[in-house]
């Protein structure tokens, strides 16, 4: 197409284009990003908070989620806006014997983001969380999962399926 046309008439973006240079400035990664789970049922001791584990990655394009600790690292220059996820599935050891749950976002070590649910005297044995949020992140912050659940029956466990896997996962935003 020659300039004149883009010029003297609108750009009708409903044409095919055939480019023959570099196009610039268009698109983009969200990059690094990264989701990890855990590939078997987990327990946990009731009424305490527990750091989550997820020792088996799907991807991490950056190297930066740690499958000994479960930290995910915000690499050196890649500080910006993120969106953070992060499912968990919570099963109680006995039936109807869960109380309270509640999952936690730990920014570098410190309680920073939460969801929970009180079943109050109506105990269920199973039951699924979502956490998202979008959060500006600096190189060298590290995020981590906790869980906190109140079984009146014993121990808890995150409960594994393969078709609702327990997992946590980020990627950077383009701006």
């Amino acid at each position: 197409m020659a300039i004149t046309k883009i010029q003297s008439e609108s750009l009708n973006l409903a044409d095919d284009f055939a480019f023959t240079g570099t196009i610039t400035g268009a698109g983009g990664t969200n990059t690094p990003n990264f989701r990890a789970k855990i590939i078997a049922d987990t327990s946990f001791t009731t009424a305490t908070y527990t750091g989550v584990v997820f020792p088996s990655e799907d991807f991490d394009t950056a190297s930066a989620y740690d499958t000994s600790n479960g930290r995910f690292t915000v690499p050196t220059g890649q500080g910006g806006k993120y969106f953070i996820y992060c499912q968990l599935l919570v099963n109680a050891a006995a039936a109807d014997q869960l109380q309270f749950c509640k999952i936690f976002l730990y920014k570098n070590g410190s309680q920073y983001r939460n969801i929970h649910m009180n079943f109050a005297n109506n105990y269920i044995t199973r039951t699924g969380f979502n956490l998202a949020t979008v959060e500006n992140l600096s190189a060298g912050d590290y995020l981590q999962i906790y869980v906190y659940a109140d079984d009146a029956s014993g121990n808890p466990d995150l409960y594994n399926d393969s078709t609702n896997p327990n997992f946590f996962g980020a990627y950077k935003i383009i701006e």
